[in-house]
C-alpha cells in the first residue's frame, strides 16, 4: 500500500519546456527512498521483579530466618498490560475498487452490468480511542486506509464491521474511523508522549502480515525521542515528529499502538527505515501530536491549512545541465512548476518558474522548509510577503493567505 501520500497540485495548464525538461530529467533521481510506512510493532516490557529479603530476628538463643517477596509496585506485568489493552487494537481492511477491464482492454461482467467490485487491497492496524454518542472512534495511519472505497474493522473475537471514515490527514499520517459502539471494545487511555525517555520499555500490539498474526505483542525500549523524519506524502514531502524504537516492525503493524508500562498509548506506529543491514528503527507518532489531529478530524473530517496553490520542486534538485537556464546565484529555495488557476498564488502574480527564496524574510532551503513555514507558523487570513527571483529580478509578493477552495 502506498505511503502517506503547502498541499501539492497538480496542475491543469501546460507546463513550459524548461519544467517538463526538468521533471523527466529529475523523475528517475526522485524515486529512491529507504523510509516505509509500516507501523510497527514496538515493545520492551517491565519485567516484574522479585527480590528476596531476609530478615532476622533474635530471641534469646533461637533464631528465626524469614522470606519475604516483594514486587515492583509501579510496574505491570507484560502479560497484564496486553490482557488489558490488546482487545483494544483492532484490524483495518482497505478494500479498492477492482479493475474494470479485462487483460484485453473490455469490461469485465461487473462492470459491463453497471456495478462496482471492491477487493482487498491491504490491511493495517488500529486503535480505539473512545466511545461518544453510541460511536466508537478508532484512529489508524492515513495510509492504512488511504483510497479505499470500503474501510472494514475485524475485532478481537474474529467479527468483521464496516467502518466509516470521519477523517483522515496524509501529512500527519493520521485518520479517524468510526463503528457501532456496541461492537467495540472499551478506548485506552492515551498517555503523556513528552514525558517518555529513551531506554524506557515500550509494547507495541499489532497486525504484522495480516489479520492471521493479528494482536502480536513485540517488546522493545524506547531508542530516542523527538526523531524528525522526511515522508513522501500524498499532500507533497513533510517531515515528522516520531519517536524511536529498537522493535521489529512489519506491514501491517502500521496504526497499532505503542504502549507503556502503565497501559497507556503513547504513539501510533507508522513507519520504519527498511534497508539492507538495518535492524531496529522503528518509528511511532507521539500521543501529544495525534490526539490534537485526532481531535480536529472529528470535529471537521480535515485538517485545515493555509494554501496557496503552486507544485514546487527544490532547486537543488534541478540537474546541472538545466542550472543555466535558473538564476544562477539562487543555490536553493523552491521552483514553481505549476500554478493552481483561481488559487491565491494566481491571484496574486506567481508564474511558472519563479523561485521562492524566502517567506516573511525567513529563507526556505526544500520544499518541505516552504510547507512547514506555511502550515505551521501561518494561518488562514495571514498577509504573507514571499521573496522571489523571475529570471535575473528579484521581487516581493504578498499574499493573503486563504484554505483550498
Amino acid at each position: 500500500m502506498e505511503s502517506f501520500n503547502e498541499e501539492q497540485v497538480k496542475v491543469k495548464k501546460e507546463k513550459s519546456p524548461l519544467v517538463t525538461s526538468i521533471i523527466s530529467s529529475t523523475v528517475a533521481a526522485l524515486i529512491t527512498s529507504s523510509v516505509f510506512l509500516f507501523a510497527g510493532d514496538y515493545v520492551h516490557n517491565d519485567q516484574k521483579q522479585e527480590a528476596d529479603t531476609v530478615t532476622t530476628q533474635t530471641s534469646n538463643s533461637n533464631t528465626n530466618v524469614q522470606r519475604v517477596s516483594t514486587s515492583n509496585v509501579n510496574s505491570n506485568s507484560v502479560a497484564d498490560i496486553v490482557e488489558n489493552t490488546s482487545k483494544s487494537i483492532v484490524g483495518v481492511v482497505n478494500y479498492q475498487q477492482s479493475q474494470t477491464t479485462n487483460w484485453f482492454g473490455e469490461p469485465n461482467a461487473q462492470a459491463a452490468n453497471g456495478e462496482s467490485e471492491t477487493v482487498e487491497s491491504g490491511t493495517g492496524s488500529g486503535v480505539v480511542w473512545k466511545k461518544e454518542n453510541g460511536k466508537a472512534y478508532i484512529i489508524t495511519n492515513n495510509h492504512v486506509i488511504e483510497g479505499a472505497a470500503k474501510v472494514e474493522i475485524s475485532l478481537y473475537d474474529g467479527t468483521k464491521t464496516k467502518a466509516d471514515v470521519v477523517g483522515a490527514d496524509a501529512l500527519t499520517d493520521l485518520a479517524v474511523l468510526t463503528i457501532d459502539a456496541s461492537d467495540a471494545p472499551e478506548g485506552l487511555t492515551f498517555g503523556d508522549s513528552d514525558s517518555v525517555r529513551p531506554g524506557e520499555s515500550v509494547l507495541a500490539i499489532g497486525n504484522p502480515l495480516g489479520l492471521d498474526f493479528s494482536r502480536s505483542v513485540t517488546q522493545g525500549i524506547v531508542s530516542a525521542i523527538n526523531r524528525t523524519m522526511s515522508v513522501d506524502t500524498s499532500a507533497g514531502e513533510w517531515e515528522l515528529n516520531v519517536l524511536q524504537t529498537d522493535a521489529a516492525i512489519n506491514p501491517g503493524n502500521s496504526g497499532g499502538a505503542l504502549i507503556n508500562t502503565s497501559g497507556e498509548v503513547v504513539g501510533i506506529n507508522s513507519m520504519k527505515i527498511s534497508e539492507s543491514g538495518v535492524e531496529g528503527l522503528g518509528f511511532a507518532i507521539p500521543s501529544n501530536d495525534v490526539i490534537p489531529i485526532a481531535e480536529q478530524l472529528v470535529k471537521s473530517g480535515k485538517i485545515t491549512r493555509p494554501y496557496l496553490g503552486v507544485s514546487l520542486m527544490n532547486v537543488s534538485d534541478i540537474p546541472q545541465y538545466y542550472r543555466k537556464n535558473v538564476q544562477n546565484s539562487v543555490q536553493s529555495g523552491v521552483i514553481i512548476t505549476g500554478v493552481e488557476a483561481n488559487s491565491a498564488a494566481a491571484k496574486a502574480g506567481f508564474q511558472q518558474e519563479d523561485i521562492i527564496g524566502a517567506v516573511d524574510g525567513v529563507e526556505v532551503g526544500t520544499a518541505t522548509d516552504f510547507r512547514k513555514q506555511l502550515y505551521t507558523e501561518k494561518k488562514i487570513g495571514d498577509k504573507v510577503s514571499f521573496t522571489i527571483y523571475r529570471g535575473n529580478d528579484k521581487k516581493t509578493i504578498t499574499v493573503t493567505l486563504q484554505s483550498k477552495q
